[in-house]
C-alpha cells in the first residue's frame, strides 16, 4: 500500500490536469456542436458546452499514471470506460433515445462482466452466504446500470453531480485505504481530484457542463470502485455501504421511477419532481440548493462510516428510514412550492415594510 501522501500527490495531479484541459475541452465542444440548448425543463438560459466529462477522464488518467496501481481486470474496465465515454459523447451531440442509451450502458456493463469482474456471491450474517451462479451476470450488470443512471439523473444543476460524486468518492477512498484496497483507493482519489478540478468551471454559474459524458463516466467509475474494493470480500453489509454513500441520487432516482409509474408515464419521462428542482421551486437560489444537497450527501457519507461499526439489521433499518425521510422531505418541499412559496413571500413583505419604516 502506497503511503498516504502519494495519494494526495495523485489527487493534485488529477486536479491540475483537469483544470488545464477543461478550457480545451470547452473549445472542442463549441467547435463540434456538443452544446446543451436551454428548454422549459432546464434551469440554464444560454447554450452551454457539455462534454466536460472528457476533462474529468483526462485528469483521472494522469493521476493513475503517477500512482501506477496493480490493475486487475485492466482491459475490461478500460474498454467499458471507453464505451461509456463514447456513448456519452454521442448522446451529448445527438441526444439519444433512452432505449438506445440503455443499450449502450448495457454493452459497457456486459464487457466488464465478460472480462471476469462479477459479483458472484454475498456472505450473510451467521456464516451463511448466497451464491448467484448464472445470476451473477445480470446482478452485476444491474449494479453498474444503477450507479450510472443514479449520477446521470441528478446532473440537473451546476456542480451538483460533480460535487456529490466527489463526496461519495472521498468516503469510498477512506474506506478502501483503511481496508488496504490499493486499486479502489487509487481510482477513488484521482476521481476526487479531477471532480474538484472540474468544479472550478462547473460550480454555479457554470462555464461548462459535464454532460452525459461525465455523469455516466462517474457513475460507471463508482460502480467499478465498489466492486474491485468494497466487494472484494463481499458481504451483505458491504453491498449496503455504497447505497448509503449515494443515498441522495439513488433514492431520488428510485422515487422518480415510482412517481412516473403512478402517473402512468414512461420511466424515462423527464420531470421536475427531483429533490433539487423542488428546492428551487421553494425559493432557494441555485447555489444554495446545491450546497444543501452537498450537506445531505456529507451526512449520508458520514453515516456510512459510522454504520460500518453497526449491526447489519440496524444498518438496514437506518437506510430504510433515511430513504423514506428523503422522500417525505421532497414531497413536503413540493407541497410548499405549489402553494407559491408562502413562507418566502411573508419574509419579503416583512423586509419591505421594515425598509419603508426606515
Amino acid at each position: 500500500m502506497e503511503p498516504l501522501y502519494e495519494y494526495f500527490i495523485a489527487l493534485f495531479i488529477a486536479f491540475i490536469v483537469t483544470i488545464a484541459t477543461t478550457p480545451l475541452v470547452k473549445k472542442l465542444a463549441l467547435k463540434g456542436g456538443f452544446v446543451d440548448q436551454p428548454s422549459q425543463r432546464k434551469v440554464h438560459e444560454d447554450s452551454m458546452p457539455r462534454i466536460g466529462g472528457l476533462a474529468i477522464a483526462f485528469g483521472a488518467v494522469a493521476g493513475l499514471i503517477y500512482l501506477q496501481p496493480p490493475f486487475e481486470f485492466f482491459w475490461p474496465i478500460t474498454i467499458g470506460a471507453l464505451t461509456i465515454l463514447i456513448l456519452g459523447l454521442i448522446d451529448d451531440k445527438y441526444t439519444l433515445s433512452p432505449s438506445k442509451k440503455l443499450f449502450g450502458q448495457m454493452a459497457a456493463a456486459t464487457i466488464v462482466v465478460a472480462g471476469g469482474l462479477q459479483i458472484e456471491f454475498i456472505s450473510l450474517p451467521f456464516n451463511g452466504y448466497i451464491e448467484f451462479g448464472l445470476w451473477s451476470y445480470p446482478f452485476t450488470i444491474l449494479w453498474i446500470l444503477a450507479m450510472v443512471n443514479a449520477i446521470n439523473l441528478i446532473d440537473g444543476l451546476d456542480g451538483l453531480a460533480a460535487g456529490t460524486s466527489s463526496i461519495a468518492l472521498t468516503i469510498l477512498f477512506m474506506m478502501a485505504f483503511t481496508d488496504g484496497q490499493i486499486l479502489a483507493a487509487a481510482l477513488a482519489i484521482v476521481l476526487v481530484g479531477s471532480g474538484l478540478g472540474f468544479l472550478v468551471f462547473n460550480f454555479h454559474p457554470a462555464k461548462i457542463f459535464m454532460g452525459d459524458t461525465g455523469s455516466m463516466f462517474l457513475g460507471y467509475s463508482i460502480s467499478i470502485i465498489s466492486m474491485v474494493g468494497l466487494f472484494k470480500n463481499l458481504t451483505l453489509f458491504t453491498l449496503i455501504i455504497p447505497i448509503i454513500i449515494l443515498a441522495v441520487p439513488i433514492f431520488d432516482t428510485f422515487f422518480a421511477i415510482i412517481r412516473r409509474l403512478l402517473n402512468k408515464q414512461k420511466i424515462s419521462t423527464p420531470d421536475k419532481g427531483h429533490l433539487h428542482y423542488r428546492l428551487l421551486a421553494l425559493g432557494f437560489s441555485h447555489r444554495t440548493t446545491v450546497l444543501i444537497l452537498y450537506g445531505v450527501s456529507i451526512f449520508f457519507g458520514g453515516a456510512a462510516l459510522v454504520f460500518s461499526e453497526t449491526a447489519l439489521w440496524m444498518s438496514i433499518l437506518i437506510i430504510l428510514f433515511l430513504g423514506l425521510l428523503t422522500q417525505v422531505m421532497a414531497e413536503w418541499i413540493g407541497i410548499l412550492g405549489e402553494r407559491k412559496k408562502p413562507i418566502f413571500s411573508l419574509v419579503k413583505k416583512l423586509k419591505k415594510k421594515t425598509l419603508l419604516r426606515q
